[in-house]
């Protein structure tokens, strides 16, 4: 079974969300760090920039990054902040990327790589890719924050996504001190309203 994702329906369901908390959470340690590493960071599978507006806000420069052409234009068209409505004194940089996770490359010395729920849709044969990359260009004690889904999701059925067993999240995270790690198992409902059994890994890790 192939995912049918409805990323048109799926932006605007989630329209004027606030920042997801694993974001908050990096944000939090790093401010608390007293050698913080400057403020540049990767927002993968962006969407419309509800993870990069707070990282504009609170002044990380971003590179935002999503496949699907139609987030980045609406990331650009956000009426929040970005672009012209900042300040001249204090407008951060914004730089926007159309890319999959297929040929996705990374900058090196990245403080933060963000990733809010769009690892799973990498297909599993490029995964293992993916996260070599993210890991390879962070910086030392830059932060890795988002999410996984764990083999019990309903949405492990589909074959073009990936799903991890706790055992294998914690392979995953050996590079790093896991600073908060939170798995959940519920039923619930997707952003489009679809009845859904949630099992999902909710990381912030910061590279040694």
């Amino acid at each position: 079974m192939k995912f049918d994702a409805k990323w048109m329906q799926y932006y605007q369901a989630v329209e004027g969300r606030p920042p997801r908390p694993t974001l908050v959470k990096a944000l939090e340690y790093h401010d608390q760090a007293p050698d913080a590493l400057p403020k540049f960071a990767v927002d993968l599978g962006c969407g419309d920039g509800r993870d990069t507006v707070e990282l504009l806000n609170q002044g990380w420069r971003v590179l935002a990054i999503d496949g699907e052409p139609e987030a980045i234009a609406r990331l650009r068209q956000r009426s929040d902040g970005i672009g012209k409505a900042w300040p001249k004194t204090n407008r951060p940089y914004l730089e926007t990327r159309v890319q999959r996770f297929e040929t996705l490359t990374l900058p090196p010395d990245i403080s933060l790589v963000n990733a809010s729920f769009c690892l799973p849709f990498c297909p599993p044969e490029q995964f293992p890719d993916l996260w070599d990359e993210i890991v390879a260009t962070l910086a030392t004690g830059g932060r890795f924050c988002g999410q996984l889904f764990g083999d019990q999701d309903s949405w492990a059925v589909y074959s073009d996504m990936n799903h991890h067993s706790r055992d294998q999240v914690n392979q995953l995270l050996t590079p790093f001190d896991v600073e908060w790690l939170e798995e959940e198992k519920h039923p619930g409902k997707t952003a489009l309203g679809e009845e859904k059994y949630w099992h999902i890994f909710n990381i912030v890790a910061r590279k040694r």
